[in-house]
């Protein structure tokens, strides 16, 4: 068993973090981890923090390596941000924070999930730490691509890019570590079209694969306005529906990492000292708002990949490329919309959800956003796909 196990079908790009972990001649201290989303940018930041920590180089058994992957571990920082961007107080005081030098082991590592959510301003703050870090600091920047970060940043950061895993690789990732049958783990490989974080949930949560086919569902409400507008309202309710369900656990899970860090478990009396800042903790709505309005609007971007999966899978079709279906569990409902739908209309409805993924983006209200959506689509002269009875 090894830390690296985890970061499926990366064996190539992850093969500079492995030399440095083992060799001190081909260590740098300024990482940016890259790759599309669902290619394991921040499992491969945490597992090379485990191999640099760990005696044996990220042996997995050990308790650097059980530390470092469940989040625990003093000299491991991991900003993963909740809100649209990363403050730039939040930047401040993880360079006060990566010049301490290290409580347990030979390095103080700092991993940023998200570094695309910095702005320029905040970015150069962040510049001197990473032109001219200690002796015993690392940083790991993720991003989805080094465009994505200013050019003065990724200029002074080793670059490893990632990319989406095999089906395969991700197929056996579920096999082996989920117990999920090889039928319905190729099944959810391919639906998720390889992101290893959203096949594990479909392969895993009969309430996600739900969601999903209410996402896909929508093509069968798109053959007048009015339905694709009611349609478009539906994925908007389920999407904030969520995103609430996940602020509210993520903020039960803040709250108990509160108190255990004060040698409190969740049930226990809480003393007086600590009740205000609870209290302080929880009322916090500001930033719960943002939190739940950047989930939203990542599930309903998430939702519209799908629906972007089913309209390719209908131009496959259409255009007879012979290729495997990205949603086979859906071949009727693609079969169906193939056959009374064209191919420039099939292009057009891809074009117009793209642009509500790219108002999305600029912060269009999400309803507007996904009722124009649905218009297009309507107007495109998409037929009525085939819906259950």
């Amino acid at each position: 068993m090894s830390v690296w196990d985890v970061t499926v079908g990366q064996e190539e790009a992850i093969a500079p973090l492995r030399a440095a972990a083992a060799s001190a001649e081909a260590m740098t201290h300024s990482w940016l981890i890259t790759g599309p989303p669902g290619s394991g940018r921040s499992v491969a930041a945490r597992a090379f923090a485990a191999a640099l920590l760990c005696g044996e180089g990220g042996c997995g058994e050990c308790h650097d390596c059980a530390t470092v992957v469940g989040g625990t571990h003093p000299d491991v920082r991991v900003v993963a941000t909740r809100n649209v961007t990363i403050s730039i107080d939040e930047v401040r005081e993880l360079v006060t924070h990566s010049a301490r030098r290290p409580s347990q082991g030979r390095w103080r590592i700092v991993i940023v999930e998200d570094a695309d959510r910095m702005t320029e301003r905040t970015s150069n703050v962040l510049l001197k730490a990473i032109e001219e870090p200690p002796e015993h600091t690392v940083w790991l920047l993720c991003a989805p691509s080094p465009r994505d970060v200013i050019v003065t940043i990724r200029s002074r950061c080793r670059p490893v890019g990632l990319r989406i895993p095999a089906v395969e690789a991700v197929t056996r990732l579920l096999v082996e570590q989920d117990g999920v049958s090889e039928e319905q783990a190729r099944a959810m490989a391919m639906a998720a079209q390889c992101h290893i974080g959203m096949a594990r949930r479909l392969a895993t949560d009969p309430a996600a694969r739900e969601r999903r086919d209410q996402v896909l569902a929508f093509p069968g409400h798109a053959s007048s306005v009015g339905g694709a507008v009611i349609a478009a309202g539906e994925l908007v309710d389920m999407a904030k529906s969520e995103a609430e369900q996940r602020s509210r656990e993520q903020e039960e899970t803040d709250a108990a990492a509160v108190l255990h860090a004060h040698g409190l478990e969740a049930g226990e009396t809480i003393p007086a000292r600590m009740r205000s800042q609870l209290a302080q903790f929880k009322a916090d709505k500001d930033e719960v708002r943002k939190r739940t309005t950047r989930m939203q609007r990542d599930i309903l971007d998430r939702a519209l990949l799908d629906l972007m999966a089913f309209y390719r899978d209908v131009v496959s079709v259409q255009a007879r490329s012979g290729v495997d279906l990205i949603n086979a569990s859906h071949t009727e409902d693609v079969m169906q919309a193939a056959g009374v739908s064209t191919l420039g209309a099939t292009l057009r409805c891809l074009e117009v959800i793209e642009e509500a993924r790219e108002r999305l983006a600029a912060n269009v209200a999400p309803a507007l956003a996904l009722e124009a959506m649905g218009v297009g689509i309507a107007l495109a002269g998409t037929p009525r796909a085939h819906q259950p009875a």
